[in-house]
C-alpha cells in the first residue's frame, strides 16, 4: 500500500502543488482545505487523493479529517492565516484568528499524527513559514507574531521527536510565490522575479526525505534576484 501524505491549506497554488509533488512520488494524498468545490476538483485530477474539506482552526473538524484519512507518514502544514496592517490598524481577533491557523493547528496535528509516526520510527512534520517568522516588519503586527510562534513550536517539536526518528523541518519562503493575485499585484517585474510553487513542492519533499543523517530543521529558499 502506498503511504499516505497528509497536507493542509491546498488551494491553487503552493498546497495544490505539494499535493501534486507527493502524488508523483508514491503517495496517497489526503488534502485539507476549506474550499470544498476546488477540492474535490483537484481530487479528480490527482490519482490516490482523498478531498477533505476542512477548518484546521476547528480541532473537532481537524480530529475528524485526520480520522478519515488514517496514519500519515508525512504531514505538511501549509495552511496559513494572514493579514497586513499595523498594530494601531489590525483587529485583535484578526491576530487571534491566524494564531489558531498558524500555530494551535500545527499543536493539534502534531498531538494526532506523529504519536503513530513515533510509534513506527518514522515520519515527517514539515511546515511551510515565510521571512515573517524571522522578523517582524511594521505592516505585519497581525501575521509575523504568529509565524514566528510557529517556526518556534516546530523547533520544540524537532528537538522532541527528532531522537525519536521523526523529522520535524520548517522552510522559510523568503519570497513572492507566482500566483494570480500576485501577477496583478506585481504587473512590471519579470518572471522569474516569483518563485514557482512547483518548486516549493519539490524542497518540500526533498525535506521529508532527508537520510536520517543529514536532517535539516531549518531551510530557505528564495529566487536568485530576491534581495535578503
Amino acid at each position: 500500500m502506498k503511504p499516505l501524505a497528509l497536507v493542509t491549506g491546498v488551494g491553487p497554488g503552493t498546497g495544490a502543488a505539494i499535493a501534486r509533488r507527493f502524488a508523483d512520488g508514491g503517495y496517497r494524498v489526503a488534502m485539507l482545505a476549506r474550499d470544498a468545490d476546488r477540492l474535490q476538483a483537484l481530487a479528480a485530477e490527482i490519482p490516490d487523493s482523498l478531498a477533505l474539506p476542512c477548518d484546521v482552526s476547528d480541532p473537532a473538524a481537524l480530529a475528524a479529517a485526520i480520522e478519515t484519512a488514517g496514519r500519515p507518514k508525512v504531514v505538511v502544514h501549509n495552511a496559513v492565516g494572514g493579514a497586513f496592517g499595523g498594530f494601531r490598524d489590525i483587529e485583535p481577533e484578526v491576530l487571534e484568528r491566524n494564531f489558531q491557523v498558524n500555530v494551535m493547528a500545527l499543536l493539534h496535528l502534531a498531538r494526532l499524527t506523529t504519536p503513530a509516526m513515533e510509534a513506527a520510527g518514522e515520519g515527517a512534520l514539515i511546515v511551510t513559514g515565510n521571512t515573517s517568522a524571522l522578523r517582524g516588519k511594521a505592516n505585519f503586527a497581525g501575521f509575523a507574531p504568529t509565524k514566528a510562534a510557529q517556526r518556534i513550536l516546530a523547533e520544540s517539536l524537532a528537538r522532541d521527536l527528532g531522537p525519536k526518528g521523526v523529522h520535524v523541518a520548517y522552510l522559510v519562503i523568503d519570497a513572492v510565490i507566482d500566483l494570480a493575485w500576485t501577477r496583478e499585484r506585481f504587473k512590471d517585474v519579470p518572471d522569474d522575479f516569483f518563485i514557482q510553487p512547483a518548486d516549493i513542492a519539490g524542497e518540500v519533499f526533498h525535506l521529508a526525505h532527508q537520510p536520517r543523517t543529514a536532517w535539516s530543521f531549518l531551510s530557505e529558499v528564495r529566487p536568485f534576484r530576491e534581495t535578503w
